[in-house]
């Protein structure tokens, strides 16, 4: 078991720096890397993903490329106009609803955006649940004059989602509502989303996200929880294993950390992640490895909800 820690090249949602266990096993290497404010239960799920990479392996792939889009975070516009351009994506996903900034600020970097990628690129913006539903509906309209491929996560219940897509024209898409849910599938249920977005490591795993993406019938976008190759490999994964994948995938984020633990990193090429799995090396990974202390308590913590006694037996 191996810690790591990478500083982040723009802080993203408030985080400054990734952290996390890598954790080799016969069938290769895990992550577990559960933000800051997941618990116990919750960092659990993150775990058995992070046990099914280095134990158990994943389904085989039903394609050996995965169309991905360009992450911009909330920059401005000038910032965000240089990454779409450099990105060579053709689809770019958009931070919006930053605290401490203002529906303009989304304005200019949306049309920034779409300035960059041009009229045959698609957009799509994301508000990690920020806004309410009047707030929502309003600026998803407006944004709309960029046209948007869909708005993810506008506000944060499933309830509100469902509000908002009532009011709208833009397909919504379910993130946070889906991993942080006790029932995912209520998504599909409730008629909150037309589009669902999963993520391997917050799901259980590869196999769990196969099983989500059946149950809610809905089409899937695959995204990253900010990983290093070692994660975003198993995100590649689950898009590789799905029957249908008609949207472009959030898996282009590893250009927002400024290192990884592989020499090979997962970088797309000509807007696609080719389907395979870096591991990680001495000598990426040694620059970037820290005092494990506190991760192998969360590890632990994850582990006893999990089994007993536990699979992994390294924690101390």
């Amino acid at each position: 078991m191996r810690v790591y820690s990478i500083p982040m090249r723009t802080r993203l949602r408030g985080i400054a720096r990734r952290e996390g266990v890598l954790i080799n096993g016969p069938s290769g290497w895990g992550e577990f890397s559960p933000f800051p404010d997941c618990g116990p239960a919750e960092s659990a799920r993150w775990l058995a993903a992070a046990r099914e990479a280095a134990y158990q392996g994943w389904p085989a792939p039903l394609r050996d490329r995965v169309p991905v889009n360009a992450i911009v975070p909330a920059v401005g516009p000038a910032e965000a106009h240089e990454i779409t351009s450099t990105a060579g994506c053709r689809t770019a996903k958009v931070k919006v609803a930053e605290p401490g900034q203002t529906d303009d600020d989304d304005l200019a970097r949306v049309e920034a955006v779409r300035d960059a990628i041009g009229p045959g690129g698609r957009i799509r913006v994301d508000a990690n649940g920020a806004w309410d539903v009047d707030h929502a509906a309003r600026m998803i309209r407006t944004l709309d004059r960029f046209e948007l491929e869909f708005a993810e996560q506008p506000c944060a219940s499933l309830e509100e989602l469902a509000d908002v897509r009532r009011r709208v024209d833009v397909p919504i898409a379910a993130d946070e509502s889906v991993r942080r849910a006790d029932d995912p599938v209520k998504v599909r249920a409730l008629g909150a989303a037309d589009i669902v977005v999963l993520k391997a490591q917050p799901l259980g795993g590869v196999r769990a996200g196969l099983r989500i993406a059946e149950q809610c019938g809905l089409p899937v976008v695959v995204s990253s929880a900010l990983e290093t190759s070692v994660g975003l490999a198993a995100g590649l994964a689950l898009a590789a294993a799905l029957p249908e994948l008609p949207y472009a995938c959030g898996l282009a984020t590893l250009s927002l950390l400024d290192g990884d633990v592989a020499v090979d990193p997962l970088l797309p090429e000509d807007g696609e992640l080719p389907v395979r799995r870096p591991r990680p090396e001495e000598r990426s990974l040694g620059g970037h490895e820290v005092d494990g202390r506190e991760w192998r308590r969360r590890v632990a913590e994850a582990q006893a909800l999990l089994d007993d006694p536990p699979v992994i037996g390294v924690v101390r």
